[in-house]
């Protein structure tokens, strides 16, 4: 079996690889369960040092690891680089942070030394998407590595140059043999290596399937996992906000990453009082985007990452219509070589549609007019996901309430949903459960120990 580079601008192989046999893996296994051992041991300051310098290659070779993005999965070749310069920001963090936010935190109680550790699990298996090839992959790698844990990825199949460089950036900072490695393996075998008792833990991103699947396995042998799924955020736009800005702000949300962003915002809530100029405002802006060659500068969207991703994405936009949705502009492939899909805008969607039910990976925006702040927060929660929301308003009150009673796992009023290293990051309902990033996430694959130790040899009176 080969896992091929497959250019989306292009449709053609660039390069091919010999997937990982069942003896392969088993070596990496091997290899894996060695290192943690040994990495657990070394101090916290040996391992940030390895995180710390990774930062600095990603950094100085920015240009080449944002080449080798856009070429596997297409998006901008300057947002691919800013990719890497975010994954160096990320890196530093954790370099800088890891002692502290591992250190063992004292628990006050008289004649005892009692504190909180925070220990290794082990090995920890990472399934990763391809939209984001490096940055999904270092979130977890430098928390997860500075925490004394070793990390296996497997990435999306049609990423290898991105997986493989990954290694490679880890072996070059100085992480021992087996610390990261990469398995260049199908979905299929997943389900194998997450059932090995080397393997003590797992993280996905990725689809809903993908992440019951793994949840299924990783529950039957008791495995700890943090899973982020799909997204459909709302951004929800009232009277007092200001519109120009709410505008551009709405349409590069939408159509960040080719609109291949789990938190890319896909459902824009507007109040009825602004409405009309808002709809003309998007629209207008959606339609004079360059489409095209991703490493041009001058492109503001790149072909789809796959063909199946852009059938599938029409396919939700023609059924959308048939339903009776409104197509705005777009709605189409783009004709020629690759798979482009024209910026889409969609209206009047009813409930039963795709468009409303579905998570759209691509850049198709959906409009839903609101009576008032009731009917907005009502539209924004009617959805299975809860990753992200927006919410654009200049009333506290609004504010306020939008921020309480949105469903979602990170919330930002006037700005664009992002993930940071300093906050945490995740969603709830079916956009998944536990958190990346922060002290947080670092302390996701960590074994929160209790200890206490007394300072008396009298007996303890104390039951459970």
């Amino acid at each position: 079996m080969s896992v091929d580079t497959v250019n989306p601008a292009t449709g053609a192989i660039v390069e091919s690889f010999t997937a990982h046999d069942a003896r392969a893996v088993d070596e990496r296994l091997r290899r894996a369960d060695a290192a943690s051992r040994d990495w657990r041991r070394t101090p916290v300051a040996q391992r940030a040092a390895v995180v710390s310098r990774a930062a600095e290659i990603l950094e100085s070779e920015k240009e080449h690891f944002g080449r080798l993005m856009t070429v596997e999965m297409g998006k901008p070749l300057r947002a691919a680089i800013e990719e890497a310069t975010k994954c160096a920001t990320a890196c530093r963090y954790y370099a800088i942070n890891a002692s502290r936010f591992l250190a063992d935190e004292p628990v006050d109680v008289d004649g005892e030394r009692s504190f909180v550790a925070y220990e290794p699990l082990g090995v920890v298996l990472a399934v990763m998407p391809w939209n984001f090839p490096f940055w999904q992959v270092i979130r977890f790698a430098a928390p997860a590595l500075c925490a004394g844990n070793v990390g296996l990825l497997k990435h999306a199949s049609n990423v290898p140059q991105c997986a493989l460089a990954l290694e490679d950036l880890f072996r070059r900072a100085g992480a021992p043999e087996g610390v990261f490695q990469t398995l260049l393996i199908g979905s299929d075998a997943v389900a194998a290596v997450l059932a090995d008792p080397r393997v003590r833990a797992a993280t996905l991103t990725g689809s809903e399937h993908a992440g019951s699947e793994v949840a299924a396995v990783a529950g039957k042998h008791i495995k700890k996992t943090v899973l982020e799924l799909g997204g459909s955020d709302p951004f929800v736009v009232m009277p007092s906000a200001d519109l120009e800005r709410s505008v551009s702000m709405a349409v590069r949300a939408r159509t960040i990453n080719n609109g291949q962003s789990c938190i890319a915002a896909k459902r824009f809530i507007v109040h009825q009082d602004i409405y009309d100029g808002f709809e003309q405002r998007f629209v207008r802006q959606m339609q004079s985007l360059v489409v095209g060659d991703p490493m041009d500068e001058r492109t503001d969207i790149g072909p789809l990452a796959s063909k199946q991703i852009r059938e599938d994405l029409d396919t939700q936009v023609r059924e959308s219509a048939r339903l009776g949705a409104r197509v705005l502009t777009g709605g189409a492939s783009v004709n020629g070589a690759g798979w482009y899909y024209q910026p889409t805008v969609l209206a009047d969607i009813p409930r039963d549609a795709p468009a409303y039910t579905q998570e759209l990976f691509g850049p198709v925006a959906s409009l839903f007019r609101a009576a008032d702040l009731d009917d907005a927060i009502r539209i924004a929660n009617d959805s299975r996901f809860g990753l992200g929301a927006a919410a654009w308003t200049n009333d506290a009150r609004e504010a306020e309430r939008l921020v309480r009673e949105l469903e979602a796992g990170t919330v930002f009023v006037n700005g664009m949903v992002a993930s940071d290293p300093r906050f945490p990051f995740g969603g709830v309902k079916m956009s998944g459960y536990g958190r990346e990033l922060s002290a947080v996430g670092m302390r996701e694959f960590t074994n929160v120990k209790t200890v206490r130790i007394s300072l008396t040899s009298a007996p303890d009176s104390h039951t459970e």
